[in-house]
């Protein structure tokens, strides 16, 4: 019997322990890796020769190519951006293959899902960890309450990837583990909304940074959380109807989203315009061309009225260690947006080293009602990296979407049209498996 190919497009810094998995699971069940790269020489490096894996030149903007490619497979792993993952999907629904990605569900890659479902294919997305192990570790816990006949009244979820405290020795209390861009243009394009207590709440890109939470875990400290793009949409998905409170948000260490916020406010996060004579900016005249004039004040003094913080303040140091005030230093870009000189500046600061290793947190609180009782229940998970190449983003990231891979392949998740994570024959295999792998939650029961 022929064996059946998987095809992975995609080779970069968060697909190395997919690779791993994917070819150790090789040996034992028989299917051939294809990895699709611009640059077939990283996916090369990757395989390390395995006899299971090849890599070829593949360029997702070539549309003749990519579906000849897709064509000569029986599944297809998205790692690309995003906002490539549609024309591939479309490719996947006439040739009548299955896909799987890490990302969001897009408008227009749900409006494919009366395609894929007439075709009889099952697009797979959000199966990485946020989105991907949040769904799945809530869906399993909200399904277990209604079970048991309970309400489930609030709900609140927070997932973070962030230095792990041996590797914590900035002021930001951050790295880039992690997309820099992603995080520079965090919650941008749309008002995060959200329910509480019964209320529909919307927060402007200008205010998510304004608007946390603090959280504390066990053995691992305090962590404050801000909004995570539309937590309303995940209300139908997750069963939660007549939820009062649902939302979802993203962890940082104290003291991050005040400083964050400087940032905003200036508008050295904007990167809907393009500065002029961008490359001859040093670091301090890219702040000062947010500030107003005055011929005397410094730039310091000058930041620190117009954002109302005290020179000594804390944000004033984040902000300083970041090199903001250097005269010396240019980040060097021809028509650059502000993000994209912020990025550049970040990430001379931020970049870890091989060595560093990172920490990926999640949190669910559940409020329910169960037998004329309220009752309260935290769950959490913290999964720490070796190194930057097998992080615990790499990991947290790979290992759920090569599991659910490899069970479609098999025939263990079937189903039709677009779909996330949060059915029970999915996510229980899942989460089953991804325990082997020490990615595991704790669960307190705190009412």
């Amino acid at each position: 019997m022929d064996k059946k190919k998987v095809l992975l497009i995609g080779a970069g810094r968060s697909a190395t322990i997919l690779i791993d998995y994917l070819l150790k699971k090789s040996e034992s069940i028989p299917f051939t890796l294809t990895i699709g790269e611009l640059n077939p020489r990283l996916a090369e490096e990757k395989l390390q020769g395995h006899p299971n894996g090849t890599a070829i030149q593949f360029d997702a903007t070539d549309a003749a190519s990519r579906s000849r490619i897709v064509q000569e497979h029986d599944l297809v792993i998205s790692m690309l951006p995003p906002t490539m993952h549609v024309d591939t999907a479309r490719d996947c629904i006439r040739l009548g293959k299955n896909m799987i990605t890490a990302s969001y569900v897009s408008d227009a890659m749900q409006a494919l899902h009366s395609e894929a479902e007439q075709a009889g294919v099952l697009i797979l997305n959000e199966m990485g960890v946020d989105p991907g192990i949040d769904h799945m570790s809530a869906k399993k816990i909200i399904d277990e309450l209604q079970a048991k006949g309970a309400w489930v009244r609030d709900f609140e979820s927070f997932t973070g990837g962030l230095p792990a405290p041996e590797s914590d020795d900035n002021a930001w209390h951050y790295k880039f583990f992690w997309s820099p861009r992603n995080v520079v243009v965090a919650s941008q394009g749309a008002a995060c909304k959200f329910l509480h207590e019964g209320t529909y709440k919307y927060i402007p890109y200008q205010r998510v940074f304004r608007r946390t939470e603090r959280v504390n875990i066990a053995g691992y400290g305090k962590f404050e959380g801000y909004a995570n793009r539309d937590s309303l949409k995940y209300q139908q998905a997750y069963n939660l109807h007549d939820v009062k409170t649902i939302y979802r948000g993203t962890f940082r260490r104290p003291g991050y989203c005040k400083a964050w916020d400087c940032l905003v406010q200036l508008g050295a996060t904007d990167d809907s315009y393009v500065m002029e004579h961008s490359e001859e900016l040093s670091n301090r005249e890219f702040i000062n061309s947010f500030l107003y004039y005055h011929p005397t004040d410094s730039v310091e003094t000058k930041l620190a009225q117009q954002l109302r913080l005290d020179l000594d303040s804390s944000e004033m140091e984040k902000l300083t260690s970041l090199g903001l005030f250097n005269d010396q230093e240019k980040p060097g870009l021809k028509n650059a947006t502000p993000a994209q000189m912020l990025q550049n500046i970040l990430e001379k600061r931020w970049t870890p080293k091989p060595e560093d290793k990172d920490m990926l947190v999640m949190w669910h609180k559940f409020v329910y009602e169960l037998d004329g009782a309220q009752h309260e229940l935290h769950s959490s998970m913290v999964c720490t990296g070796e190194n930057t190449l097998h992080s615990a983003m790499a990991k947290t990231v790979g290992l759920p979407l090569g599991i659910g891979a490899l069970a479609m392949l098999e025939g263990r998740i079937q189903g039709k049209g677009v779909q996330i994570p949060v059915h029970k024959h999915i996510y229980g295999p899942v989460l089953a498996e991804l325990e082997e792998y020490n990615i595991s939650f704790s669960e307190t029961q705190i009412r």
